[in-house]
Formats: structure tokens, sequence, C-alpha cells
């Protein structure tokens, strides 16, 4: 889930940096305020969040280690361990 979210922030800020640069015709008022390198350094900061949110391993799994059910010196089956 942490993946997807920073695939969408980081997708978010590469948005913003290229409406910040005037490479497309749309213009946002709110934005058009603001210095576009402000604008450029805030898309630049998303795209490192989401870059390193997509990148990180998130919560790490044990590998369930398999021990073996006996009865009496054979081996029944397997259940995973913790």
């Amino acid at each position: 889930m942490s993946k997807l979210f920073g695939y969408i922030i980081a997708a978010v800020g590469l948005a913003v940096i290229i409406l910040s640069l005037n490479l497309t015709k749309i213009s946002i008022p709110l934005i058009s305020n603001i210095k576009p390198i402000y604008i450029i350094i805030a898309g630049i900061i998303l795209v490192v969040i989401g870059v390193f949110l997509s990148l990180s391993k998130g919560k790490s799994k044990q590998a369930e280690e398999e021990v073996p059910i006996y009865h009496g010196k054979k081996i029944v089956g397997y259940r995973r361990g913790k």
C-alpha cells in the first residue's frame, strides 16, 4: 500500500514541476501568485518523498519456518512456526 502511495506522491510532484515550468498551457490561479522556484522546490520534495516511499520495503515479514509434526518417529506433516 505504501508503494502505491509513494508512486502517487511522486506523480503529483512531477505534475507540480511541469505546471510550474509553464510547459503546458494550463494556468492555475492559486499557483500563479507564488514564485516558480518555490513551486519547483515543493515538486522536487514531493518526488523525493514519493520515491523514498515506493522504494522502502515497508513491513518486513519474517520468513516463517516450517516445523515438522511427528507421530512417533515418523514425520506426518509440517506446520508453520513463528
